[in-house]
């Protein structure tokens, strides 16, 4: 069988500049649709079982996070569900894949993918549990739902609200909401049921469908970046952003969490909303106590490492948790999570994972419920 490299299937993307054998297979990173970011990347090998490969990257070193491929493993499947890391290497300008794959067949992806499918069964996954329901709220530029999930009763004092995936291949978020959904539909877990006594949450597993579908790392399909259009969303360019924000407003929110991940640092964080202008040092206070609570509900997630404040001065208010934060006064946060490996509990297998993922979603109900019962003191 020759060598065959391809990319026509959910989230596929790369260029083939050569597959003349294992040991010559060239490829570039291909950009976003519609904007020039090169990053994502996710594609199916052929032809080259029991063959020691040499798989490289051209152009990783004019990647939009070079740094992000800095001591990095890529991700491999042979079945898109069992997902383990092989021997990567990158000397600042071309990445390497030194691999012998064991089938005929492998996927080779930047991180594990959360297909559309999946996506999919899911919602109709939680639409069976009497406490949610799936909502339509609106139309992607591809056409493609835009689905908002309500788990608890929408007369609960309390409104929280969990978005992920502006950013399409930061598919660790979704695996977050979907392992924080699963704790939260659980009757035999003692925190969700006591959760949903006080609050309600909204949940957007995916903001952007066509960015997810289409592979490409930080973009919609008409390439506008989600999380800097929170001020003035428009129909044409960001409708995504439009109907999450028009609910928002609709429902109110105490609590906001937005879902992401991070090319270059190897751990769990969140960013806040202590570079607003207005706020306070009680607001701060709270952000703080939210953050030991995770940590000790969670070994997984650390403050000592994130992001400086000041990091998105000149664009504060068109990321989704600030203008979320100055808007509603609320608890807002971004949470962070690796493409690579927690250095802090580094699993050389897997890496930084779905199921990892999936288990610190779950795990920030408890300081959600800690903060809540806090708040009725």
């Amino acid at each position: 069988m020759p060598i065959k490299i391809s990319q026509a299937f959910d989230s596929g993307a790369i260029e083939v500049v050569r597959a003349d054998g294992p040991k010559a297979i060239d490829l570039n990173l291909r950009a976003d649709s519609h904007a020039d970011i090169h990053q994502w990347f996710h594609f199916r090998l052929q032809g080259a079982r029991g063959q020691a490969c040499a798989i490289r990257f051209l152009n990783a070193g004019q990647a939009t996070y070079p740094k992000g491929f800095e001591d990095y493993q890529v991700a491999a499947s042979y079945d898109t569900e069992n997902w383990f890391r092989v021997p990567t290497s990158f000397d600042g300008q071309v990445m390497t894949i030194n691999h012998t794959p064991e089938l005929d067949s492998i996927y080779y992806a930047y991180f594990e993918p959360y297909t559309w499918e999946r996506h999919l069964r899911l919602l109709g996954e939680v639409a069976e549990n009497p406490l949610a329901r799936v909502h339509d709220i609106g139309t992607t530029i591809d056409g493609r739902d835009m689905n908002l999930v309500v788990i608890g009763n929408p007369q609960a004092d309390k409104k929280i609200w969990v978005i992920a995936r502006q950013h399409p291949g930061e598919t660790m978020a979704e695996w977050f909401v979907e392992g924080m959904m699963d704790a939260l539909l659980d009757n035999a877990n003692p925190v969700s049921r006591k959760l949903l006594q006080r609050a309600v949450f909204y949940i957007v597993p995916n903001m952007n469908p066509d960015g997810s579908v289409r592979g490409n790392l930080r973009t919609n399909a008409a390439g506008a970046n989600l999380n800097r259009e929170w001020m003035t969303p428009s129909p044409e360019r960001s409708p995504e952003v439009l109907c999450v924000k028009n609910k928002i407003h609709e429902t109110g929110v105490d609590m906001f969490f937005d879902i992401h991940g991070d090319e270059a640092l190897p751990y769990n964080f969140v960013a806040g909303s202590e570079m607003l202008a207005d706020f306070t040092p009680e607001r701060l206070a709270t952000q703080n106590a939210f953050i030991e609570r995770y940590m000790a509900a969670s070994p997984d997630f650390q403050n000592v490492h994130g992001y400086a404040a000041s990091k998105y001065n000149e664009e504060l208010l068109t990321l989704a948790s600030k203008y979320i934060g100055h808007t509603f006064k609320c608890l807002s946060l971004t949470l962070e999570m690796p493409f690579k490996d927690n250095a802090n509990l580094p699993d050389p297998h897997s890496g930084w994972n779905g199921a990892r993922s999936a288990a610190l979603g779950a795990a920030i109900l408890q300081p959600i419920l800690q903060t809540l019962a806090l708040d009725q003191r």
